[in-house]
């Protein structure tokens, strides 16, 4: 069996954990977090508070790294130039240089894995669409749109203040709660010629980070795209995700996919998967996501998300903020 160790026991470490628990791939002998009363969440498991300290003691096979972003490339890095595997929690990075220092460790080590966990992409209704898409019947790709109308209170920053940082969260909206939906205005869309953003604080919590953006996307292959992410909505409501093309269009919201044709006539084709327990928004494709790396480590494959996929998302974010800066559209060549 592979065996696993964990590095940050935050919230999103309770996905990871009985994801790997779960696995008849892999055992879980080793976690670690700075704060010694994390222990307890795991106490049955071998608990360190230096990361360093577990990599040199203890033979691993993978480590599962959740924590805040601006720790995600030094210590990705360390495990990778130990020739230990990695699966990493979005965003790749917390900045544009961090990324593109990921994307060059990525290359630089080939037989080490590296997967980003942008896991909306093994959703049902993602995976089913790009079924629908590849059948290539449906037109011309007119335009897109991805919408995220979350909430977030005062005390989400003020209980994890590295949350509200630039320096440590490296955004707010963009980078930690719509991402995904960066991620897949790409994915489905293509190559990206230029976007005008703008972002905004509309709440009055005194941390530096936006919790608003809004973006005009110009894709290559002449499509539009629109994206809107919020978190000073009064609750969490559902993503929506859709895709206009000549003679359909597609759209993901509350956990579905539909599909209307020309005539009018809407239709569902598919539901995500729901995780019992858990927000409602995580879904269940976390532990695809991590299943289907253990076994391409297994198989010594390449079927999983690399940091060369993920790397255009942290671009689209840093080009927004830039263009808002700016006030102006701009050419995404300027990040190349």
């Amino acid at each position: 069996m592979l065996k696993i160790a964990v590095i940050g026991l935050g919230d999103i470490s309770n996905i990871h954990i009985p994801a790997i628990r779960n696995s008849k791939y892999a055992q879980l002998v080793a976690v670690c977090d700075h704060d010694p009363k994390c222990a307890d969440k795991v106490n049955d498991i071998p608990f360190y508070t230096d990361y360093l300290h577990m990599l040199n003691e203890v033979n691993l096979d993978c480590v599962h790294i959740c924590l805040p972003h601006h720790l995600h490339y030094s210590v990705t890095k360390a495990v990778v130039e130990r020739g230990i595997h990695v699966i990493l929690e979005k965003p790749l990075a917390h900045t544009i240089e961090d990324s593109r220092a990921m994307v060059e460790l990525e290359e630089k080590y080939p037989n080490v894995k590296i997967c980003v966990s942008l896991q909306n992409r093994l959703n049902q209704t993602v995976e089913t669409l790009q079924q629908y898409i590849n059948q290539g019947q449906y037109g011309e790709l007119i335009g897109l749109k991805g919408i995220v109308t979350w909430h977030r209170p005062k005390a989400y920053y003020d209980v994890k203040p590295w949350r509200g940082q630039m320096k440590t969260a490296g955004g707010g909206v963009m980078i930690n709660q719509s991402i995904h939906t960066l991620d897949l205005l790409q994915l489905f869309g293509g190559e990206i010629d230029s976007i005008r953003g703008s972002i905004d604080c509309l709440l009055d919590y005194g941390y530096d980070v936006e919790d608003t953006a809004t973006a005009h996307i110009q894709y290559k292959n002449g499509a539009t795209g629109l994206f809107f992410a919020t978190i000073s909505n009064a609750q969490n409501s559902s993503v929506e995700f859709q895709i206009v093309y000549e003679k359909a269009k597609f759209t993901i919201k509350d956990s579905q996919l539909t599909i209307a044709t020309e005539n009018g006539a809407k239709s569902k084709i598919t539901e995500d998967e729901k995780l019992t327990g858990s927000k409602f928004y995580y879904g269940a494709s976390h532990q695809k996501l991590i299943h289907t790396f253990y076994q391409e480590i297994w198989n010594d494959g390449t079927n999983y998300i690399h940091v060369r996929d993920t790397h255009t998302s942290m671009q689209m974010i840093e080009l927004i903020r830039k263009s808002s800066e700016c006030k102006q559209t701009l050419k995404m060549e300027v990040l190349a």
